[in-house]
């Protein structure tokens, strides 16, 4: 069976690199999350305000991902692929030493940006180094990346509950040495050329917008696109806001709330490890379909107790067991598989921006619709996740096996030295 074929160690390396790009993402959306009641005391916000800092940082990575796809199409993924993430750093420093809410907004600004322009950059850089039967686990793999960088800010959140802004600056302070470490390590991974065969420090050949919009491009991206969104407002509502509605709905305190998100994020990682394990088999797609009906379940659960303490307990069991089997993984293995491979960085850079800028405008009023009506909220994200589910079964029934009878890429025929 292909999903059981070994993977040399190279590509692994270059796919735990290019995962620091979600650990990264999903460690600054959560370190905000967490730190985000901290910052409303210490600064003095309104809800409003609160909901800006969310929408910014979700807004920039909106923006990030979609100038950077584009950029890292242009003028070679290598290269924004190195400088990035060195440019992520910088933010986060500015968001650790932020004297201020402005100052803090700044940081936000800067780190976003960048975070954004890794995501669909580091995921083309190790498609392109893999070859097809390798190619979901290694892209899946990026996933486990994603839950680590959240398990690792809700475990510093859990521990430095009692330490106000200090605490708060330890956990983005963290995600600042993770990026100046990996960006280190990047500088000396030596991959081979991309999918057209030419120098990884040019652009690659088909680059121009109008291969952008045709039917092999525009199909995939469209669907990827409304499966992500829609299953994405739920999961970055819960990213973003997790703590702060288990505070100011469900009347928990700040320790037990971020108590109750790290006693589930181990189940989390563990199950996406076996994602992984299943993302070059039949399984993968099989086990979708569960899934995305425990994940619907999860929410029609929190929705119907309106955020109470139980029934968010219950919720956060359900979604921890599904979401790695019907979620962003599922979007990131979907999309290197079907997205023509010399856009890669341009039409994801494109999903991952349109859905991040949705979004955004959501954090911005989710703060004042939380406290005006907790069971709209929860309400309105299910009905979303009904429809990423209906949006996968899609990419499964039609556009999967369209990709698995598509000529192999040149990544077949090479692998990647150290």
């Amino acid at each position: 069976m292909a999903g059981t074929r070994p993977i040399p160690r190279p590509l692994w390396k270059a796919a735990a690199l290019s995962g620091m790009a979600s650990y990264l993402d999903a460690g600054l959306i959560v370190s905000i999350s967490v730190n985000l009641a901290i910052y409303r005391d210490s600064y003095d916000m309104g809800v409003w305000m609160a909901g800006a800092i969310s929408a910014i940082v979700t807004g920039c990575i909106a923006v990030g991902s979609l100038v950077g796809g584009r950029l890292a199409d242009l003028f070679g993924r290598r290269r924004v692929y190195n400088w990035d993430i060195f440019c992520f750093a910088i933010g986060a420093l500015v968001i650790t030493l932020a004297p201020d809410d402005i100052t803090l907004l700044a940081g936000v600004l800067i780190a976003g940006l960048a975070a954004g322009a890794d995501l669909p950059t580091s995921l083309a850089v190790v498609s392109d180094a893999a070859p097809s039967w390798a190619r979901g686990r290694l892209v899946a793999f990026t996933q486990v990346m994603w839950m680590l960088g959240i398990a690792v800010a809700i475990f510093l959140g859990f521990a430095l509950s009692t330490t106000g802004m200090t605490g708060a600056r330890l956990i983005t302070g963290q995600l600042a040495v993770a990026a100046l470490v990996t960006w280190a390590l990047r500088s000396r991974l030596k991959l081979s050329d991309g999918p057209t065969g030419t120098d990884t420090e040019t652009a690659p050949e088909g680059i121009s917008l109008k291969n952008v919009w045709t039917r092999a491009a525009m199909l995939p991206m469209a669907a990827t696109f409304v499966f992500y969104v829609a299953w994405g407002l739920g999961a970055n509502t819960f990213g973003q806001f997790g703590t702060y509605l288990l505070v100011t709905v469900s009347d928990a305190s700040q320790s037990l709330a971020t108590g109750v998100n790290l006693a589930f994020i181990p189940v989390g990682v563990l199950l996406t490890f076996a994602f992984v394990r299943v993302a070059d088999s039949p399984w993968r797609d099989r086990l979708f379909h569960v899934a995305a009906v425990v994940q619907v379940l999860a929410f029609v659960i929190a929705s119907l107790t309106a955020g109470a303490l139980a029934g968010m307990l219950v919720f956060f069991v359900l979604y921890q067991l599904s979401h790695p089997f019907a979620g962003e993984a599922n979007y990131k293995v979907w999309s290197q598989l079907t997205l023509p491979a010399d856009t890669r960085g341009t039409t994801q850079g494109l999903t991952y921006a349109l859905s991040r800028g949705v979004f955004a405008v959501a954090a911005f009023f989710t703060p004042a619709l939380a406290d005006h009506s907790p069971s709209v909220l929860l309400w309105t994200i299910t009905a979303c996740m009904t429809a990423a589910a209906f949006a996968g079964g899609f990419i499964i029934r039609v556009l999967v096996p369209r990709s698995a009878s598509a000529v192999p890429d040149r990544a077949d025929l090479r692998v990647p030295s150290t």
